[in-house]
């Protein structure tokens, strides 16, 4: 390994034994010396951006709580944080896939009158609801699937999609501000509905 490698990687096992204390400015700079790295990692898997933010979010706090894990025997930090960003991310693309496919399911059955249908899909609203649906960004849209296709609680949510509780939370607020709002908006005679 090169001179300046080595420092900087003396440096990245300073800070994660200092975050491992509870240094918060420890972590900072890690985040800063590696975020940009875990970005684009979770982009090329995840493809859109929020997601890809909300990934190495998700990590970051993932390493906070398990800072005092890393085994600096067995690779470096920034190792340590991208192979985490990776399996995460490849995690999230299959919840994301698999929540589509049972939600895609779901509606495929009620449109041949097999299941009953879930009420989101009843009544002259069916398009305006798919379309808010659709319009949420992949994240979102994976836990409302989850909540209301699958029944899932938020704790079962966090573990099935491998995020903290305080994140499923934050994201389906977020996304119920959104379908809300989607809702609001004007129907095809110009009125908006109640």
């Amino acid at each position: 390994m090169e001179q300046g490698s080595e420092a900087e990687a003396d440096r990245d096992r300073g800070l994660i034994a200092a975050a491992a204390t509870g240094d918060e400015s420890a972590l900072a700079e890690l985040y800063d010396r590696h975020a940009s790295a875990m970005l684009g990692v979770a982009l090329r898997i995840l493809k859109t951006r929020q997601d890809a933010e909300d990934l190495v979010h998700d990590v970051f706090v993932e390493a906070w709580q398990r800072a005092g894990d890393f085994d600096g025997s067995r690779g470096t930090v920034r190792s340590w944080l991208l192979v985490r960003v990776r399996s995460r991310a490849v995690d999230r693309l299959r919840s994301l896939e698999a929540a589509r496919r049972r939600g895609l399911l779901l509606l495929a059955e009620h449109e041949a009158g097999g299941a009953s249908a879930p009420p989101i899909w009843d009544g002259a609203d069916r398009a305006r609801a798919k379309r808010a649906l659709d319009a949420l960004p992949d994240a979102q849209r994976t836990l409302v699937e989850l909540a209301y296709f699958e029944g899932l609680t938020c704790s079962e949510m966090a573990t099935h999609c491998g995020i903290p509780i305080g994140t499923v939370k934050s994201r389906l607020a977020a996304a119920m501000t959104k379908l809300r709002h989607g809702f609001a908006e004007p129907n095809e005679q110009g009125s908006a509905r109640r």
